[in-house]
């Protein structure tokens, strides 16, 4: 497979008392990292993290100028391991990918062999990218309440910010599976979008964040997914049902927790920490296929835009003020039609 030598990519640039740039420039195939695989990137997703680091943010990316996109889907083009070969279908999330790796907001990357999956057959290139980092999360969170032995008969599942990435795909793939989901959210305009993806009762962030210094609320939830962290982990915290499980997977609201002991030791609850990055590649296969079959989602076109990487400058930003629902996808091919902001 023959590969060009220059190709389309965001270009961040972040240097003290000057303003983050972000542009779309030609880069050269040379310049990417070394690796074992170089991938030609056909789609990638906008995820919190992405915003993150196109905004000069060196909690995420320490150095600039980069390319951001912690998620890539793509065919090999160029293999050194034997484990992939050219005009293989893959996909790549997470590691260090849009970090300080050059990502998927270009249209090619070179990385480790351990970071790439071959994509499940049963699903696209494009389908992988709408799912991408905020789909693989969701099911982490699914997969420990599954082994935590939850099950749908038990009771009510919260997952706030419900119609964010995470919180969309979370909502989606527990409703699927026939657990009663209620969704959390600040946008009372995201109702009808939450009943439609399979939530059973909404709630406004109000109800869920419990300003008191009371150590215990109503039990209320079997299970719980918090993609926000700070004062609404902790209440979930409080309002878990004995013996029940939460899954933290965001700090969107604040990275920090204020809670006690009291739901640990009097109720036996369990808190997962869910690292989406840096899960093991067993783990990572076992989910994709996941997705890909029992789990995969029958409402997809409800839960992503596609746009152009011309019109991720205008999203990035839209995302950073809390102004995006459910997925974006990017197309990264030459004949890329969403120029739409």
């Amino acid at each position: 497979m023959q590969k060009p030598q220059t190709f389309k990519a965001m270009m961040v640039r972040s240097e003290a008392d000057s303003p983050v740039t972000r542009e779309i420039i030609l880069r050269s195939i040379g310049d990417l990292p070394p690796g074992d695989v170089l991938i030609q990137v056909h789609y990638s997703s906008l995820n919190y993290k992405d915003a993150l680091s196109a905004s000069g943010n060196r909690g995420v990316t320490r150095n600039y100028p980069h390319t951001p996109g912690i998620d890539a889907a793509g065919v090999v083009m160029e293999s050194r391991h034997p484990n992939f070969l050219p005009g293989d279908p893959v996909l790549v999330t997470g590691y260090d990918l849009g970090m300080n790796t050059s990502g998927g907001f270009g249209q090619y990357i070179r990385v480790p062999a351990g970071w790439v999956v071959k994509l499940p057959g049963s699903l696209t290139l494009k389908e992988s990218m709408a799912y991408g980092t905020a789909g693989f999360t969701a099911s982490l969170c699914v997969f420990r309440m599954i082994t935590h032995g939850l099950k749908p008969e038990d009771g009510d599942i919260l997952v706030t910010g419900a119609s964010g990435g995470v919180g969309s795909m979370a909502v989606s793939i527990l409703a699927k599976l026939g657990y009663s989901v209620t969704a959390a959210s600040g946008k009372p305009e995201m109702h009808d979008y939450l009943t439609g993806l399979g939530a059973r009762s909404i709630v406004s962030r109000e109800e869920i964040q419990d300003l008191s210094d009371r150590p215990l609320l109503k039990a209320r939830w079997i299970g719980v997914v918090d993609t926000v962290g700070g004062g609404f982990l902790a209440t979930a915290l409080k309002s878990t049902m004995p013996h029940a499980c939460v899954t933290a997977c965001g700090n969107v609201a604040s990275p920090l927790l204020n809670t006690t002991v009291f739901p640990f030791i009097l109720r036996g609850i369990t808190l997962y920490g869910i690292d989406s990055a840096g899960a093991p590649m067993t783990l990572r296969r076992m989910i994709w296929e996941k997705i890909a079959s029992e789990w995969k989602i029958d409402h997809m076109e409800r839960l992503y835009r596609e746009i152009s990487l011309e019109a991720l400058d205008a999203n990035i930003d839209r995302m950073l003020h809390g102004q995006q629902t459910g997925r974006i996808v990017v197309n990264l091919q030459d004949d890329a039609l969403l120029n739409i902001p």
